[in-house]
């Protein structure tokens, strides 16, 4: 799926890129969508995530210090740049339910993003 919007500081000013670094080695990013997107959003997402879409780049900080996520990202580090927080920009990947925290919506994996000028 392809989905537009801006990026957002997910860290509160923690990190200097806005998005967190997990401890399996991805990004927790956030996109404030754009209008025809409001709908990608859930309960989870306004709760727990500002009302942002999170975007997920899978083995973007590595090595990644969880053990379960060694393995996975032990040959492969993403090449997706991170575009500073404010750029519009389009992010495709695939729109899935995080089942493991308030069940919120996001792009993940993430396969590319592009910078709307």
């Amino acid at each position: 799926m392809a989905v537009t919007g801006t990026i957002v500081d997910a860290t509160h000013g923690k990190q200097p890129d806005g998005v967190r670094h997990d401890a399996d080695g991805d990004t927790h990013g956030w996109l404030r969508v754009d209008p025809p997107f409001q709908d990608l959003l859930n309960q989870g997402n306004m709760t727990d995530e500002g009302g942002n879409l999170v975007f997920e780049i899978v083995c973007k900080f590595t090595p990644p210090t969880q053990a379960d996520a060694k393995p996975a990202c032990s040959s492969y580090k993403s090449a997706i740049k991170i575009p500073p927080i404010g750029s519009h920009v389009t992010i495709v990947g695939s729109y899935v339910r995080d089942t493991n925290h308030a069940k919120w919506m996001e792009i993940h994996p993430v396969t590319s993003i592009t910078v709307i000028p």
